[in-house]
């Protein structure tokens, strides 16, 4: 069995490198806990920022830096979601995403699916989610993955942690969608199906 590899996606624009401390936080935080590693290479020093454009930077990895590329970047537009229940595991972020394209093969009349698991809501394919109540954002309590966005977005205090059921979503006039290279993004006239 092939050993598995895991992925960070960082945000470049203009030659800027976005939230680089979270991302390393979480690289370390694989690192240690698959390989057992105390020090992890600090990816400032391995990454070459395209000076001018928008780029998804993809660092494949696993004991050791296996591949960087960067990706010129558009925005997946996105007006319906599909709420659809799954068992996924995806604690850490795995290069392999083969269960996500699956997911969204099977739903394929939606631009997105929300995930819910354990009879909670949890993440999209692609992104991290959050609802507004009429007073804050909430952000599912138990996410797959802890985006570094999200991360960040809870650290300030600008996101509250809370399980949240697909029967409540009418509570919930504004929903949004954050990852690493959307940052925070309100999706409007949104559509969400059961």
């Amino acid at each position: 069995m092939s050993k598995s590899l895991f992925l960070e996606t960082i945000k470049i624009e203009e030659g800027k490198v976005f939230n680089l401390s979270y991302h390393q936080a979480r690289f370390s935080k694989t690192q240690k806990a698959f390989f057992g590693m105390k020090h992890s290479l600090p990816l400032s020093d391995m990454i070459d920022a395209p000076p001018t454009g928008l780029y998804r930077c993809r660092i494949l990895y696993d004991e050791t830096i296996q591949k960087i590329e960067y990706i010129p970047y558009t925005f997946k537009k996105i007006q319906t979601l599909k709420i659809v229940s799954s068992d996924i595991d995806y604690a850490y972020k795995y290069a392999d995403r083969k269960i996500f394209s699956t997911l969204l093969e099977m739903h394929s009349k939606a631009d997105e699916i929300i995930i819910e698991k354990d009879g909670y809501l949890t993440d999209t394919t692609i992104a991290n989610i959050a609802f507004y109540d009429g007073t804050k954002w909430l952000t599912p309590l138990n996410p797959l993955l802890k985006g570094t966005t999200m991360t960040r977005l809870l650290d300030e205090g600008l996101l509250h942690p809370k399980k949240i059921k697909k029967e409540e979503l009418a509570n919930y006039p504004y929903v949004a969608l954050m990852n690493a290279m959307i940052g925070f993004k309100i999706i409007k006239n949104v559509n969400i199906f059961l």
